[in-house]
């Protein structure tokens, strides 16, 4: 069996049997189509014919870069090994491989990165950007508010349909259903500033948004063709209005994500409620905001205290 027709079974596990996200299978085919480029170089097409050795050159030509691509971060290494890791034992379990060449090779250890979180005033600048007298900024604002009210990830917001959200109307103290990595659910509660966001997007901005497209559809965030907002679209809205709004820090797809767990820990939450609310499996993913906030305070300190220095 050829090394392409492996990757290929092994995506289709993905999705069939694991029930891995179009983005997390999408971001396994990036990975192992450059596994796949290197080994070809070498005149390697079927996995058995996969040493230690090939694996760790994958490994090092990760590390130092080519041409094409460009050296990998530490982080984005990792996830490429795993990707090789994974493909290795689904090979040998098929049948496809007697050994797992992958099994000695080690990724890189990444350093702890802090995420990034916005000030108060600068979300307060960024919520305020989106012009609410039109249908687009109706519905910019609806997702920016559901975005820092909720910490919900964006790939999260965009899959949504209305029916997901109709009933936060009729009850005051419903929460909305999120659905996040691995299919996980989780009930998070929804604040009276993004309910009014909300509201005011179905009301007053989707109708109009979809009337002049003269389309129609589940989704609750749409674009201006009436199609599902995207998950890179919803991020340019981010980008655009954080523009806007003069906010010159680095922004990403989880700023306001960041930013809701941190505004949570400095306002005194527990590590155990904001892990339920951004749904992470271990407490120990969420943690690394208190790390954030303790840094907070040493800033403050630093710049506050007289002899501080």
């Amino acid at each position: 069996m050829t090394l392409a027709r492996v990757v290929e079974s092994f995506l289709d596990h993905l999705t069939v049997e694991r029930g891995a996200s179009a983005n997390t299978v999408g971001a396994y085919r990036r990975d192992l189509r450059r596994y796949q480029t290197f080994l070809a170089e070498r005149g390697i097409t079927e996995p058995a014919a996969i040493g230690e050795a090939d694996v760790a050159g994958f490994a090092v030509r990760l590390r130092e870069g080519d041409p094409e691509h460009g050296a990998l971060a530490p982080a984005s290494i990792a996830r490429a090994l795993s990707a090789v890791k994974s493909l290795h034992r689904f090979a040998m379990a098929d049948g496809a491989a007697a050994v797992n060449p992958a099994t000695a090779v080690s990724p890189p250890q990444a350093g702890k990165r802090l995420p990034k979180a916005l000030a108060l005033d600068q979300v307060q600048a960024l919520l305020e950007s989106p012009d609410t007298s039109t249908p687009i900024g109706l519905r910019d604002a609806a997702l920016l508010e559901l975005l820092y009210g909720t910490g919900a990830r964006v790939s999260e917001l965009v899959t949504l349909d209305v029916d997901d959200v109709s009933h936060l109307g009729d009850d005051p103290h419903a929460g909305l259903r999120l659905f996040g990595k691995g299919r996980k659910e989780r009930l998070v509660p929804v604040g009276s500033y993004a309910r009014a966001a909300l509201d005011a997007w179905l009301v007053r901005g989707r109708p109009a948004m979809l009337e002049r497209a003269r389309a129609g559809g589940p989704a609750l965030f749409v674009n201006t063709r009436g199609s599902r907002l995207s998950r890179q679209s919803a991020w340019a809205v981010l980008r655009e209005h954080a523009e806007h709004a003069g906010i010159t820090t680095e922004v990403g797809p989880h700023t306001l994500r960041h930013s809701f767990a941190t505004h949570l820990l400095d306002g005194g939450a527990d590590v155990r409620v904001v892990q339920e609310l951004l749904g992470h499996a271990s407490v120990a993913t969420t943690q690394i905001y208190t790390l954030v906030t303790v840094e907070h305070l040493r800033e403050v300190f630093l710049t506050a205290h007289p002899r501080a220095r």
